[in-house]
């Protein structure tokens, strides 16, 4: 499944460049690449360390289809919309942080020997505004061209679950809140790979280096359909306080260049 999902985003950014042109349309292709924090079951929520220590490193392969290449009447969706195909990949290790490992109870001591990752495989699209006239940007070197972006994408995601103290089976090692059934799973954890839907906003700003190419900060926000993809989902039933969804933060530099036809 995953090489037909790079198969095809490969096969849209090498489709020949002359039947875009025919339409107008120019391509954008350039690389991304920063870090990742990733929101989960995995620590306590909205803590500090918990945010910072959760990180990982992604990457993401970006096309982007212009249309303003033969816009001579100075169309509105032309000169301030693109859309964003993309290839991304992540990975990050997580641990539990904050209150609740504090100490040396049973408790704090099985939630400090949990150990999670979890590799992230995205294909989707955007659609992505852009603020400045992207004509007048195309037009100035030095230029900034902030935007804001939106769309799906595919996930594909291998999770792992482990501990230092031994099998996450074993209640001596897991504490009970992981171990009851939940979701279809026979406890809340899970080693597993399966594909999921998410979101995407993006916010960020170009910098026009050259007239064929961009510096660019790239900033996303991207919510899953799943709360598996850290390999941790206790029962919401019984543990209400895990009642959201796994989701993610990317601050990413990147270099566009420009196809000129």
């Amino acid at each position: 499944m995953i090489k037909l999902k790079i198969f095809l985003l490969f096969l849209l950014i090498g489709l020949p460049h002359s039947s875009f042109s025919q339409f107008g349309i120019t391509h954008e292709v350039g690389v991304i690449a920063g870090r990742i924090e990733f929101r989960s079951d995995y620590g306590q929520k909205d803590n500090t360390k918990t945010n910072l220590s959760n990180q990982g490193f992604g990457i993401a392969v970006v096309d982007y289809l212009n249309f303003s290449y033969t816009d001579n009447v100075n169309d509105y969706f032309k000169e301030h919309f693109k859309v964003r195909n993309e290839l991304s990949y992540s990975t990050t290790n997580l641990k539990h942080y904050g209150e609740w490992v504090e100490g040396n109870g049973i408790f704090a001591t099985k939630l400090k020997g949990m150990r999670g990752s979890t590799q992230l495989i995205n294909l989707g699209m955007q659609l992505e505004y852009n603020f400045i006239h992207i004509h007048d940007f195309e037009n100035t070197i030095g230029g900034w061209a902030p935007y804001i972006g939106l769309g799906p994408q595919i996930s594909y995601y291998t999770a792992t679950a482990t501990s230092t103290l031994g099998e996450m089976s074993d209640p001596n090692v897991t504490s009970i809140k992981y171990l009851r059934p939940s979701d279809g799973r026979p406890h809340g954890y899970s080693n597993e790979s399966k594909a999921v839907f998410s979101g995407t906003l993006n916010i960020g700003t170009r910098y026009k280096l050259t007239k064929m190419s961009d510096l660019i900060l790239d900033m996303r926000a991207q919510y899953f359909g799943s709360d598996w993809v850290d390999g941790l989902n206790p029962n919401k039933d019984l543990s209400p306080e895990n009642k959201g969804n796994d989701w993610l933060t990317f601050v990413g530099l990147g270099y566009i260049y420009y196809f000129e036809y």
